[in-house]
């Protein structure tokens, strides 16, 4: 029996079948065939256990919402301190802690960005930042790039591939043009007609593998906003928050963006929230209509707390130096098991703690994900290409965890070649 106080299953078996019966069949299904039955149960740290009771190293984090690990110790302590005299509060009203993080936040972000609105979630915050975008230029395309992915929700999902948006009838929609990643002459095209409200990029696409950005390809774009009048909105939900080994993975760029969000870890993994960094110009609406976007849950003011201290501690210099020492053992690490698999392992994708590593198989990730998860470690395929395994260590990871990560890594990596068989991904 597995009691969990409010709720209980007799066995992992018993809650599976109600997981089909009652939430999802079809993800429910595709984790079994995948060879993955992993039900998270207890988690701690960078650490989860199944409901098996199976120990897994966690570097699949959510999309990088545990950032700071699982139920990390000084966020709950803070939103439980917090319990004590706040709750969600009200959307309509003025809010003492909401107007505290939104301070903090423009105090650590470019100087372009003076003011923040607030989502329950990053696919409404992607929302909120097209609909400023378009009140801002009173125009209405929205430019992504081709395999891009910024949420779910209504606006978001057309920004997106159409591995989501199909779906919902969102993929055809010509105020939603894609243009190729890295491609600045496909850009320019795109921004030429002096229509396009924004361009919306992640600074390191996730979803399609993490390909990085050629050198001045990011600065390239927002001179190309500038010239032709459209807004740059960076989507830093999975590479700000000090992954990169800065707060925000755009100022390495030396770009100042109009709009940026940021969601996922700013949570700290423990209450929702996420939020919008806006430009004097494409916060307009909040002088013209502060009532222009509600969000019931939205920037909760238990969520602020969370979001604070989460700031707090990832501005920590000892967090930044520990980030450069994870990030510069893992990728000499990685260098080496790549040495040894040249044929295998094809490709490491790195910035900071961000890794996307390829695999000579048209879906070699799922084949390493596999016996990574055999071995107890936690890491996922890119949906968009699963040629590449996402590889995101925590920015707080032990020197000892991140041995026994990297130990299990290289056996995965080598087992995973054996299980493919050389006249398989040789042909690919």
């Amino acid at each position: 029996m597995h009691e969990y106080g409010l709720f209980s299953f007799d066995s992992k078996d018993e809650f599976l079948e109600k997981s089909m019966q009652f939430w999802n069949p079809d993800k429910t299904q595709f984790w079994q065939d995948s060879g993955v039955d992993l039900v998270i149960d207890r988690r701690e740290g960078y650490l989860l256990w199944d409901m098996n009771g199976r120990r897994l190293i966690d570097v699949h984090l959510n999309g990088g919402t545990y950032n700071l690990g699982h139920r990390n110790p000084e966020v709950l302590s803070s939103v439980r301190d917090a319990m004590g005299h706040f709750d969600m509060g009200n959307h309509h009203f003025p809010a003492l802690a909401r107007t505290a993080l939104a301070e903090k936040l423009v105090a650590t972000a470019p100087p372009s960005l003076t003011k923040v609105a607030y989502a329950s979630g990053g696919g409404e915050a992607i929302d909120i930042a097209l609909k400023s975008a378009r009140h801002a230029t009173q125009r209405r395309k929205i430019v992504s790039i081709v395999k891009a992915y910024h949420g779910h929700t209504g606006l978001a999902l057309a920004t997106g591939d159409d591995r989501f948006s199909k779906l919902f009838l969102s993929d055809q929609d010509s105020e939603f043009p894609h243009v190729p990643f890295n491609d600045l002459d496909a850009m320019e095209q795109a921004l030429r007609g002096r229509d396009v409200a924004a361009v919306i990029m992640e600074t390191i696409p996730a979803t399609y593998g993490f390909p990085l950005p050629d050198p001045g390809y990011l600065e390239g774009v927002k001179s190309l906003c500038e010239k032709y009048g459209s807004l740059y909105i960076a989507d830093e939900v999975q590479t700000g928050l000090m992954r990169t080994g800065e707060l925000w993975g755009i100022t390495k760029h030396g770009v100042e963006p109009d709009i940026l969000v940021t969601g996922k870890g700013i949570s700290g993994g423990v209450y929702p929230i996420a939020c919008v960094l806006l430009s004097d110009k494409a916060g307009d609406w909040l002088e013209v209509d502060g009532f222009g976007h509600i969000s019931t849950f939205g920037g909760a003011e238990l969520g602020c707390f969370a979001a604070l201290k989460t700031l707090e501690i990832t501005t920590r210099p000892e967090v930044r130096s520990m980030v450069h020492y994870c990030a510069d053992l893992v990728g000499s690490v990685l260098r080496q098991v790549q040495q040894n698999h040249p044929n295998w392992f094809t490709g490491i994708r790195q910035n900071g703690v961000i890794f996307g590593l390829e695999f000579n198989h048209p879906e070699g990730a799922k084949f390493v994900m596999r016996e990574l998860y055999e071995l107890g470690v936690w890491a996922i395929f890119s949906t968009l290409d699963p040629r590449v395994l996402q590889y995101k260590p925590g920015i707080l990871m032990t020197p000892d965890l991140t041995e026994e990560l990297l130990d299990r890594t290289a056996l995965a990596i080598e087992r995973a070649e054996q299980s493919v068989g050389s006249n398989s991904w040789k042909a690919a």
